[in-house]
């Protein structure tokens, strides 16, 4: 039941995100590893709701990955109140740590505008399930303590709980 529900978190979450990005052609989220370690995915996501914090060309076309990422977490920080919980080293990798991510974006759903609509989670469902989660995602998910899956699902679902989700 447990993984059902961080399935259901998850789910949504990236519904979230797929249906802030949308507009950064850069930007295409299908997952919590490999679709962040550029740093574009966390600025459309703040751009996308805060567009009055700076300037998407300037940082999309002018830094680098590591950059990219500083500048994310340097404005979730001053702006939003959302602690730097991760390195841009750690997260400028091939693969970055599926639950470091998941945290930091839970963190940011926790202050940016909810809404989902039905659309991005029909979106979401239909994506191809391996570009959602990979054989390292699913190996990781098997060898992770009882007590951090138990844990991790309590604080997203509790996040997520809160979500609108628009009904056309």
């Amino acid at each position: 039941m447990a993984g059902l529900q961080q399935t259901n978190s998850e789910m949504i979450l990236l519904s979230w995100v797929r249906q802030s990005t949308r507009n950064y052609p850069q930007v295409n989220v299908l997952n919590f590893t490999s679709s962040w370690s550029d740093g574009l995915a966390f600025n459309a996501l703040l751009h996308s709701h805060r567009p009055d914090l700076f300037d998407w060309n300037a940082v999309a076309s002018q830094q680098s990955p590591v950059q990219r990422l500083e500048h994310a977490f340097n404005i979730a920080w001053q702006h939003l109140g959302i602690e730097k919980l991760l390195d841009p080293e750690d997260v400028a990798t091939a693969c970055p740590d599926k639950k470091s991510i998941l945290m930091y974006v839970t963190s940011l759903f926790q202050v940016l505008p909810q809404k989902v609509t039905m659309e991005a989670i029909r979106e979401v469902e239909m994506l191809p399930r391996h570009s959602r989660v990979t054989r390292e995602e699913h190996i990781e998910v098997h060898e992770q303590h009882f007590s951090q899956e138990v844990s991790f699902t309590f604080v997203l679902s509790s996040f997520c709980s809160n979500v609108v989700v628009a009904l056309p």
